[in-house]
């Protein structure tokens, strides 16, 4: 075997694309030690890839309200904004990540918005003061919204990976970064949030 050959087949092998995948249950805690319902948890393994051209995804809007009000996508994920209500409505963000403004409108814009950049972008209505939303953009396809138990389960390989998490209750809209090793057979992990 050559040299090239047996490097390559040994880069392979120790790369965490190699680790089979093992059933983790990461668990989002908040300040006080209580579990954060609703939030978002993205894992960013190593290899992977960050951005996406493909994805697509929609927020809508209904009974004066943005539904879902929490979406997570994958960077570069096109989204589209629907209004399914009789009235118009004038989307808005003025978030750091991305700045959008969808002047008053019925029916679906023809262009979606494409997120960029990660982060959280929080959404209003220029009409209608108290719809609001977020966007949280994540450099990884593998996220979640924890349960009620602030859990959410995932296939991971073993090793150490990076974890962002987001809830709407924190003091700033910025993804908190933690560290996350998985143990060979899996199991619990209880991570906790500085606010």
């Amino acid at each position: 075997m050559s040299p090239a050959r047996h490097f390559l087949i040994l880069a392979l092998a120790s790369s965490p694309l190699a680790a089979p995948a093992v059933p983790v249950s990461l668990q989002l805690r908040g300040p006080g030690g209580q579990p954060l319902a609703g939030a978002v948890v993205a894992v960013e393994l190593r290899g992977r890839g960050t951005k996406t051209a493909t994805a697509k995804a929609e927020v809508g809007q209904r009974e004066r309200q943005f539904t879902p009000q929490l979406l997570v996508v994958q960077t570069g994920t096109s989204v589209y904004f629907p209004n399914f209500d009789t009235v118009r409505h004038h989307v808005y963000s003025f978030s750091p990540i991305k700045v959008i403004d969808i002047k008053l409108y019925s029916g679906t814009p023809t262009d979606p918005v494409v997120f960029d950049k990660p982060g959280v972008a929080t959404l209003g209505c220029n009409i209608h003061d108290k719809m609001s939303a977020h966007v949280v953009v994540v450099d990884t396809p593998t996220f979640a919204r924890t349960d009620d138990k602030g859990q959410a389960p995932f296939d991971l390989p073993p090793g150490e990976h990076v974890v962002k998490a987001w809830h709407a209750n924190q003091k700033t809209p910025t993804l908190q970064r933690l560290k996350l090793d998985v143990p060979a057979t899996g199991g619990a992990i209880v991570l906790n949030l500085a606010e």
